[in-house]
């Protein structure tokens, strides 16, 4: 679980108004700062302008779909957590397009709202961990092995 010391700003993707509210409400009520898009098409104009510290993207919206999403937002930040979150429960075969197209984590709208929590404290702490250990490794430690 995030502590209540590890603020987070969350950038919330998704067509529809009422999961963006809901969950907005309850990640402040957490302590932590929400930006909401119900038009993936703006992703790209808010983040030339914001930061965030991990972008929670739905799968299934009308005009740029999750995984262009994913793949759009990786380019121009490519060391931004990305967490799908879809309505879709867990199909496995989006679940891991979305893994391909650069998703740190994919999670069910279906879960209860503290186990979605949890997941999303997990996911990213993960991401978290993963970036300084890439960051601490020696260039060669990177480097493909031939």
């Amino acid at each position: 679980m995030l502590a209540p010391s590890h603020h987070v700003e969350f950038l919330l993707i998704d067509d529809d108004p009422a999961i963006t509210d809901f969950l907005t409400t309850y990640l402040k009520e957490k302590g932590h700062t929400c930006a909401d898009l119900t038009d993936s098409s703006h992703c790209a104009a808010w983040l030339e302008l914001h930061q965030c510290d991990v972008a929670v993207v739905d799968l299934n919206m009308p005009k740029i779909d999750g995984i262009s999403l994913i793949s759009f937002v990786r380019e121009i930040r490519p060391k931004l957590p990305i967490i799908v979150f879809t309505g879709l429960g867990y199909d496995e075969e989006k679940m891991h397009a979305a893994l391909r197209a650069g998703a740190n984590g994919y999670v069910s709208k279906n879960l209860p709202i503290e186990q979605l929590y949890c997941v999303l404290a997990r996911i990213l702490t993960t991401s978290r961990q993963r970036a300084r250990r890439q960051e601490l490794a020696p260039p060669s430690a990177l480097a493909p092995a031939f």
